[in-house]
């Protein structure tokens, strides 16, 4: 789970009083812009899944392949990305690019750092994406430590090539290539991993200038020895950390900071009254769901959560807590995603309170006390959470229930280990445009709801051995289908971002299919 914000607006007569200053006071002439995050978890690619981490991490690093403006793979590292069966892939690097250390990138780079990041010994979060890879198994045993370190479906071939074996055709695998979580790894890297972390020597136009300074900022320098396709335009970016969303709100009005997409949503009207031009609404990849427990008994009847879905009013939250910017969605897919249906899930997503307690009487009702669960990470879950409560004891006429509101720290660890109590806030921000990439979570186990999604992880499957994208869409639907059907999840809303700048910065590029929604090494600095 990741999570994006929306963008914070600044107050012009403020922002033309510090322009010169850069966000960093009035005597600075280097061309350094700032933009607000918090304190991201991790900054090594393979363990990075965080929206805070990826944006440091994209100006860090480059990765095989990006995304164009309309969604679809090119060439980042790569020279050329080839298959004929979408099985065995072959990979040429381009020559002459060099890591922050001067390191060569090679085909050995990315194989070390794709093994690292599969090995279960690590705990990286993102192995998960390349469970593709043929020997990815091996490195993830069902019990016990792996008795290899590598995926036998990786093979170096050469200094310049890489040969990618799949465990089963994977038509999306390009997509995959394009996520920061792939990116390579110097051989530096593995001599002292935590150090390593504080420190990242990436492959991207820019390079981290000093150490991570924890909940204080994140300095990064241009790379003069940048030879890939995206060199900086400026100087460099300071990534300025905040604990909360209103803190760098005011920062941004004082003219302390460039970039913020951490807008409180109560101040959103505010940011397009007093920004102008320099706010930007960019169509999100990120859906926010209500998914179930099925492994509690009390939520076994699919009546039951249908009845739930169908008593909430998915417009009236969003315009009550998120000032109408938000999207009300009856979807598993944003909308900015290849195969997506406006109303996938029909009647099952449609506010309809007579029919949503019908369904729930047919069901036998809840008894006892309702929990719905959510992390403590913002303010405006327990908002819309609380109206969800409303909305179920006026349709539904379920008279107690409880929050539980769980550290986000806790919160990710108590849904994997099955231990929420109730339904509960999902959230899921797009890695890559494609809707294996939504579905995949949602059916392969193990799911953190308890849903048995055998049946639809094998057409996700059939989509994935498709000769094209295009071709696997019909299968990706059918899987989206039977999970609308059996509904362990239903759709909420899609989130829209909204990017906020300074006078001080230009050439803000806002692409949905990047982190963090603008191309920071576009930025120029005035």
């Amino acid at each position: 789970m990741k999570v994006k914000g929306m963008l914070v607006g600044i107050v012009a007569v403020a922002m033309a009083a510090s322009a010169c200053g850069g966000g960093g006071g009035s005597g600075n002439k280097s061309k350094v812009f700032t933009y607000a995050i918090t304190e991201p978890e991790h900054l090594i690619p393979g363990n990075t899944n965080d929206a805070q981490g990826l944006t440091v991490d994209s100006a860090l690093f480059d990765t095989l392949m990006t995304l164009d403006p309309s969604g679809k793979p090119v060439m980042e590292d790569a020279a050329s990305v080839d298959t004929t069966d979408q099985k065995v892939w072959t990979i040429k690097i381009k020559p002459g690019l060099t890591f922050h250390n001067g390191e060569p990138v090679t085909a050995q780079s990315y194989a070390d750092a794709w093994n690292a990041t599969a090995n279960s010994a690590n705990a990286w979060g993102n192995g998960y994406y390349l469970g593709s890879i043929d020997g990815y198994a091996d490195l993830n045993p069902d019990k016990g430590k792996p008795k290899v370190d590598k995926m036998k479906g990786l093979k170096v071939v050469d200094p310049q090539t890489l040969q990618v074996t799949l465990s089963q055709p994977f038509s999306q695998f390009p997509y995959v290539l394009s996520f920061i979580g792939t990116a390579p790894m110097p051989k530096a890297a593995f001599t002292d991993l935590k150090a390593y972390e504080q420190k990242p020597i990436g492959n991207g136009p820019f390079m981290i200038d000093g150490s991570w300074e924890h909940n204080k900022q994140i300095k990064l320098k241009k790379f003069a020895g940048y030879k890939g396709v995206r060199p900086a335009k400026s100087d460099g970016v300071t990534f300025k950390e905040y604990a909360g969303r209103d803190a760098a709100y005011t920062d941004l009005r004082a003219g302390k900071v460039d970039f913020d997409n951490q807008i409180p949503a109560a101040k959103a009207p505010e940011a397009k009254r007093l920004l102008g031009d320099r706010l930007i609404t960019v169509p999100s990849g990120t859906m926010d769901f209500l998914e179930f427990p099925l492994y509690d008994p009390a939520f076994k009847n699919p009546d039951l959560r249908k009845a739930i879905s169908m008593a909430i009013d998915r417009q009236a939250i969003v315009n009550a807590v998120y000032n109408g910017t938000f999207k009300p969605m009856a979807s598993l897919l944003a909308p900015i995603v290849p195969g997506y249906r406006a109303n996938a899930c029909g009647a099952s997503c449609t506010y309809n309170p007579q029919q949503a307690k019908q369904l729930f009487d047919k069901a036998g009702g809840y008894k006892g006390t309702l929990h719905l669960v959510f992390s403590n990470a913002d303010a405006t879950y327990e908002q819309w959470m609380t109206d969800v409560a409303n909305q179920l004891k006026q349709n539904l006429g379920i008279a107690d229930i409880k929050f539980d509101k769980v550290q986000v720290s806790d919160y990710l660890t108590k849904l994997s280990d099955h231990k929420a109590a109730g339904p509960y806030r999902s959230n899921w921000t797009m890695d890559y445009p494609s809707p294996e990439d939504y579905l995949t979570p949602r059916c392969a186990k193990p799911t953190r709801s308890g849903y048995d999604g055998a049946a639809c992880e094998a057409l996700i499957m059939k989509g994935n051995a498709a000769k094209t994208p295009q071709e696997g869409q019909q299968y990706y639907q059918q899987a989206e289908d039977m999970v609308l059907k059996d509904m362990p999840i239903t759709p909420l809303w899609n989130w829209q971002d909204q990017l906020g700048s300074s006078s001080h910065v230009g050439d803000i590029h806002a692409d949905p299919y990047v982190y963090p929604l603008v191309h920071l090494d576009q930025v120029t600095v005035k």
